[in-house]
């Protein structure tokens, strides 16, 4: 469907329409418990002839196919800041037990419109392209929440990115630049499966980055005592250092990466295929006694995670106990690496910050958006209380340097999207608001949308 047939206003199910103060209301009565009735009136969300596909029919009719359809956003952007954005970086995110591509970008959009009258705003960039970042990030991060989906193809091996119009360095600069974005006017970004790994990995790529160039600079502008390079120097020299040497050790003692050079430093293949339900269990640190992960990794995570407590238990325990969420995935991303990137990210943010005058007017301003720590949240068991995903969920936390105010963007390797019979929606019949209610996957999606937009 073309930009002639998109609705410009938001909201299908209400006559009203919706906006962002009713979408946030709506999250919130969706989450206060697990038995209250709909408030919206009853309406199908599938088309006439009983579809419910991209770009078939309102309301999943915004999607984006050119440049021209970004322009189009431009023009009238209560579209995108009155909905949520779903970035594809492939088209499907796997095949199911019942022999069915997921698609499951369709599912995100029907639970959003479902239980808060959310449009969503597709962007599959695996066909698309990315066209140009300077145009697609600012409206992207102007909307709701921007959810990147997963992906039945691997972030450690490029020749399986097959689609012409976006290579896996296409997607790695736009995961960059989502990750550089997070400012007090910019959206939350919840990454899924896929999504979570290319996170993962452009963590490392961002801080290897950022310690060639403070490495590679001679002299910084205005800094009249000489201090300032030295010491930023000298710590990304010890980033530097800890990073080449890490290896990545699995459970069995096998070394899959050895270095943040290592294509697999930050996702690797698990060492069991995960599809269906699991139990998410709050994360706990391997012990600094009986683990080769330098104790400075594990103490920064600890520290880092005191300084945000309750993030655990309020998304997780206090909220929804014994979360079963639905797995689909044969990567994992390495919990070596993701507490490697939180220690970086600390060191390098506590290192800025008595120079950060000098560096906001220097070319290494862009350091100052880099995250401030990512913590681990949780982890997945398989029978007989073993983790198998050490890392199934993280918070990348970004602290303002001036109010030491926090926003949150999120990952996680499952999939809360899906139902525990892993279908996309218009493949299955509709669930009911009562039947989203009842899933652990859904409401944690629902909390990340809903926690994000208080940020």
């Amino acid at each position: 469907m073309t930009t002639e047939n998109w609705r410009l206003s938001s909201g299908y199910i209400s006559k009203y329409g919706s906006d962002i103060s009713s979408t946030h209301i709506l999250l919130g009565r969706f989450l206060a418990d697990r038995k209250s009735e709909d408030p919206m009136v009853e309406k199908t969300l599938f088309s006439e002839d009983g579809k419910f596909e991209w770009g078939h029919a309102q309301p999943l009719e915004k999607v984006i196919s050119s440049r021209e359809d970004f322009e189009f956003l431009a023009t009238h952007p209560q579209l995108f800041r009155n909905a949520i954005v779903i970035i594809e970086p492939w088209e499907h995110v796997g095949i199911n037990p019942q022999g069915e591509e997921v698609r499951a970008s369709k599912n995100v959009a029907f639970v959003t419109q479902t239980i808060a009258d959310c449009d969503s705003v597709l962007f599959p960039a695996w066909s698309t392209g990315i066209i140009d970042l300077d145009l697609v990030v600012p409206i992207l991060t102007s909307s709701i929440a921007v959810i990147i989906e997963g992906g039945n193809t691997s972030v450690d091996d490029p020749t399986q990115w097959t689609h012409p119009n976006c290579s896996r360095d296409d997607m790695f600069s736009l995961v960059e630049a989502l990750l550089l974005s997070r400012t007090p006017c910019s959206s939350t970004t919840i990454a899924v499966c896929l999504g979570h790994q290319l996170a993962a990995e452009c963590h490392v790529r961002l801080l290897r980055k950022a310690v060639a160039e403070v490495l590679s600079i001679e002299s910084l502008d205005n800094d009249t005592t000489g201090d300032a390079l030295p010491f930023l120097q000298d710590v990304c020299k010890k980033i530097q250092a800890v990073g080449e040497d890490l290896p990545i050790i699995k459970r069995d003692g096998r070394v899959v990466a050895k270095g943040w050079n290592d294509p697999q430093f930050a996702v690797v293949r698990n060492e069991e295929k995960e599809v269906g339900d699991r139990y998410l269990l709050p994360y706990e640190p391997p012990s600094p006694k009986t683990s080769q992960i330098p104790i400075e990794l594990l103490k920064a995570h600890d520290v880092m995670a005191d300084e945000f407590s309750g993030v655990i238990d309020t998304m997780i325990l206090q909220y929804e106990n014994d979360i079963n969420i639905a797995m689909f995935h044969s990567d994992e991303v390495n919990e070596e690496a993701v507490l490697f990137a939180n220690w970086a990210y600390m060191m390098l943010h506590d290192a800025l910050v008595p120079y950060r005058y000098l560096i906001a007017n220097s070319s290494l301003s862009w350091l100052l958006r880099l995250p401030y720590s990512v913590e681990i949240l949780a982890s997945t068991e398989i029978e007989g209380g073993e983790v198998l995903t050490e890392c199934s969920c993280t918070c990348i936390n970004y602290k303002d340097f001036e109010t030491k105010q926090v926003r949150r963007s999120f990952t996680c390797q499952f999939h809360p999207e899906l139902l525990s019979d892993l279908r996309e929606m218009g493949k299955r019949p509709p669930a009911s608001y009562a039947e989203l209610k009842e899933s652990d996957g859904i409401r944690l999606l629902a909390r990340l949308i809903y926690e994000g937009m208080q940020e």
